[in-house]
């Protein structure tokens, strides 16, 4: 049985909200020590946690299994610390996540270390909350939590979602038919999503939070978009006006726009990645995301 959650003695209306973690160790210790320090009511991880499926790094040498090795324990060892003060952690993938280690989210889950939102609602003290890890398609070759976005174009130089690498088996048939218009659809449902909070690793499109560094760069002669975020996600939040989109996914946009928030409509849209080692560390009240803040911890060396 999952455990239950209590409220903890701090400041209730206080959430965090990070992204893009990538398995970096010194990272995730700096957020840890920070919800220690802090007791937040909850921490959302907007995705790309774990580290990059193709790359050497050296956590994932150390952590060969990181979310049994490292991040599992870690958080037990949090909950044990804190106790009633344990806040409610909400997580979901990216694009870099491999789907095959979803046992081992949904286990953490069942241990009630965090909740694990694979497109889907929770809810926190009254506060609807959206999970959604889906991203329109790009050049890299995890393909696991891919879609078209509102139809089946493909940018230059990306790749098709049903072309690329995928860590459980699929329908590639199926891959040519769903969007991220049609899931967002499904998802909203006819409720009423204005106090909700919006959890995407895909930004909107055509904002500061999905600045791409691809100035200058061709393919076949053609410019390639800067802008890199979903269409269909930025239609949803303007049509349906949530209170809050807490997005990742282009870790340079921040530092190329001189901006990490945009409003759309009645919408706060905040990135919680950056391209530098340091940890993002979003601080929000979610009824009044106006007033959200954003800091860079220092990451120390593992």
């Amino acid at each position: 049985m999952p455990t239950t959650y209590h409220k903890p003695a701090g400041p209730k209306d206080t959430w965090f909200f990070t992204s893009d973690l990538h398995g970096r160790t010194g990272r995730y210790r700096a957020l840890l020590a920070a919800v220690a320090e802090e007791s937040p009511r909850a921490v959302l991880l907007g995705g790309d946690l774990l580290p990059h499926p193709f790359a050497e790094a050296a956590d994932a040498a150390r952590y060969p299994d990181f979310l049994a090795d490292f991040l599992e324990p870690a958080l037990a060892e949090l909950r044990d610390r804190l106790k009633d003060a344990f806040p409610r952690f909400v997580a979901i993938a990216g694009n870099d996540d491999p789907r095959a280690s979803e046992p081992r989210w949904q286990q953490i889950a069942a241990r009630g270390l965090w909740e694990y939102l694979a497109g889907g609602w929770t809810e926190i003290d009254g506060v609807p909350v959206l999970g959604y890890p889906y991203v329109p398609p790009t050049p890299f070759r995890l393909k696991d939590w891919e879609r078209y976005d509102v139809s089946r174009f493909v940018d230059p130089g990306c790749v098709a979602p049903e072309d690329g690498v995928h860590s459980t088996p699929i329908d590639r048939q199926r891959l040519q038919h769903e969007t991220i218009a049609a899931d967002l659809r499904r998802l909203a449902d006819g409720r009423d999503l204005a106090g909700a909070i919006l959890l995407c690793h895909s930004p909107p499109y055509q904002t500061v939070l999905d600045r791409a560094a691809l100035d200058g760069r061709l393919v076949d002669h053609v410019p390639l978009d800067l802008h890199v975020g979903s269409i269909a996600l930025r239609r949803f939040i303007e049509r349906v006006q949530p209170a809050a989109g807490l997005h990742g996914h282009v870790h340079e946009s921040a530092r190329l726009c001189g901006a990490w928030r945009e409003q759309l409509g009645r919408t706060w849209c905040m990135t919680g990645s950056c391209d530098g080692p340091d940890l993002t560390l979003i601080a929000l009240d979610p009824r009044s995301p106006e007033k959200a803040t954003r800091r860079l911890l220092p990451v120390r060396s593992a």
